[in-house]
């Protein structure tokens, strides 16, 4: 699984994969799952944003296949703009720094900063959308090559009394996740009730995602027959299979994506943000980034420290660390979060793993195998493959929200039966009912392999490196190296490199972390949190992906007044 695959947006998964398979959160009303379901609660026709294949949402050729798992979006941009990065493969302390633009507006970026937004009513309960041009390539801006970011926002809802503090931009991952779609489905709506009377919610697609120019790269059909490749090839044909399958992958998104594929990195990204920052006559960037996100704002912070407002980085990335090391890590988190799901559901009277947890793992691994050998049935013409089972069984450890739904779906398949499993993996991936994909999986792979030199260039290499990622996770490691050649095709080479991000000067920036956090590890979070000169860590004691507004009374009351006041919670303050 790919790095491009496995960064996924909190609780899109789940509330997908309970409409999927139930049309409702299973009974579930926990403040999670309701908030899961909030956030993507329109019915399996628009699942929820993923990231890429196996891996992270996001990273390029190392995992295209799940949407959001994989290993994680990584920073990247133009060199040029990086103020001279290089050294991939460094280990963290030594990473180069990410180095500020400069303050003033060049004169050939400043009819992007003065133009004039035109809103027009769209969606629903209030939510305003409008256009927003930005440069192709910020270094040889024209405007023939402009692009159009799909931008929306739902103005403060206090009265008189509550003093409007500006705008609040969101994001919630990926890379490739719609920030639209989750401004107008959840934070609009669901985020908390003060901070919405004083805020402005804002959101714009990054560029190559959703409304804002997507990239794309295959057919639906095409895409069906990818996802379903053999990700744990046992022989030389095997692995060429493997291999043909990224390769058209990546020949798809040349063909169909041309120029647009080297530049949607995220420092671009950022630069984007900052342009709408100040369309919005916002004098500060105030933020709240999940996931992927995270390294989207810490980005933003590196590049303009003295435009930093108000930024929560939710289930950070670590900037510093190369493609192969974030994949690694991410494979251990679910590791982490697989045993986790083991003890609870050795608990229970019905677990289809056993009642003893030490044993899970390998009952999960003899499926996998059954699966390779013979896809399970589905009632349809799809079966559910190795890759498949393995897709739904990580898209069930964003949340504990979702380990019934997953606890039903293995049971099933065990039984021969794998249509709930094969639900939650087309809802990881944002496949819907009719066979259509949304750009999800595109963008987080486009964006990942843009943002970070390959993890692996070839089979051998992948070989190489299998016994340590078995180690990180006995149960996804096979799996998750593999998917770490999706960016070894790329046809775009890398223009980001791994670096810290110290963003002296900037206003204090607040960086979350949950202890067993699947996809974005905690160890991520202390380093973010260590390298921003203003960095201050939260921490959440508990499952999960990402923490805010997520059930904890604790966490969104220290970010709540964060947003509201300025004030940041106590040093290495620990929620549980």
């Amino acid at each position: 699984m790919d790095s491009s695959r496995l960064l996924r947006t909190s609780g899109t998964v789940i509330a997908a994969a309970a409409l999927l398979i139930s049309g409702s959160a299973l009974g579930d009303t926990s403040p999670r799952a309701t908030a899961a379901a909030r956030a993507y609660g329109a019915g399996d026709e628009q699942p929820s944003p993923a990231g890429s294949r196996h891996g992270r949402a996001g990273e390029g050729r190392d995992g295209s296949g799940l949407p959001g798992f994989g290993s994680l979006g990584r920073p990247a941009g133009a060199l040029g703009s990086l103020g001279g990065l290089g050294g991939a493969g460094r280990p963290s302390g030594e990473a180069p720094l990410l180095a500020p633009l400069p303050a003033a507006v060049p004169p050939a970026l400043q009819r992007y900063y003065a133009q004039k937004l035109t809103w027009h009513s769209c969606g629903t309960g209030g939510f305003e959308c409008a256009t927003l041009k930005a440069p192709l390539d910020y270094d040889h801006p024209r405007e023939a090559d402009d692009l159009k970011l799909a931008v929306s926002r739902k103005k403060a809802t206090g009265a008189g009394h509550a003093r409007r503090l500006g705008s609040l931009m969101v994001n919630p991952g990926g890379p490739g996740g719609s920030a639209v779609g989750y401004l107008q489905r959840y934070a609009g709506i669901g985020y908390p009730a003060a901070v919405r009377a004083h805020y402005d919610m804002v959101a714009m697609d990054p560029r190559g995602v959703a409304g804002s120019e997507p990239v794309t790269c295959f057919s639906d059909a095409d895409m069906d027959r990818y996802t379903e490749v053999d990700q744990t090839p046992d022989d030389a044909g095997e692995t060429g299979e493997l291999v043909a399958a990224y390769s058209d992958f990546a020949d798809g998104c040349a063909a169909r994506s041309g120029k647009l594929l080297g530049h949607v990195s995220t420092i671009e990204a950022a630069r984007d943000m900052d342009v709408l920052r100040a369309v919005l006559d916002d004098a500060k960037l105030t933020y709240v980034g999940a996931s992927y996100g995270t390294f989207l704002g810490a980005t933003y912070a590196g590049l303009f420290p003295s435009r930093v407002g108000r930024l929560v980085l939710d289930g950070a990335l670590d900037p510093a660390l190369d493609s192969e090391r974030v994949n690694r890590d991410q494979t251990a988190g679910f590791q982490t979060a697989f045993d986790s799901f083991a003890q609870d559901c050795a608990r229970r009277r019905d677990c289809p793993l056993g009642a003893d947890p030490a044993r899970a793992g390998d009952r999960l691994s003899g499926l996998f195998k059954k699966a390779d050998a013979t896809p399970l049935a589905t009632g349809k013409s799809r079966r559910l493959t190795e890759s498949l089972a393995t897709t739904g069984v990580i898209s069930a450890m964003y949340d504990e929200a979702a380990w019934g739904l997953l606890r039903t779906a293995l049971r099933s398949a065990f039984q021969g039966d794998g249509a709930p499993l094969l639900k939650l993996s087309d809802a990881y991936y944002e496949r819907d009912s009719r066979g259509t994909y949304q750009n999800l999986m595109y963008a987080n792979a486009a964006v990942n392999c843009l943002d970070l030199p390959p993890a692996f260039r070839s089979p051998a290499e992948v070989r190489n490196a299998v016994p340590a990622f078995r180690k990180a996770s006995p149960v996804f490691g096979t799996s998750l190296a593999w998917a770490a050649l999706t960016c070894g095709y790329w046809p775009v080479q890398a223009t980001g490199t791994p670096h810290r991000i110290p963003a002296e000067g900037a206003a204090p920036i607040l960086v979350v972390g949950t202890t067993r956090d699947p996809a974005t590890p905690y160890g991520w979070a202390r380093s973010l949190a260590s390298q921003l000169s203003s960095g201050r860590l939260l921490t959440y004691d508990g499952d999960g992906h990402t923490a805010y507004t997520r059930g904890s009374a604790c966490i969104d009351n220290a970010i709540n007044s964060y947003l509201l006041t300025s004030t940041p919670p106590p040093a290495d303050r620990k929620c549980r």
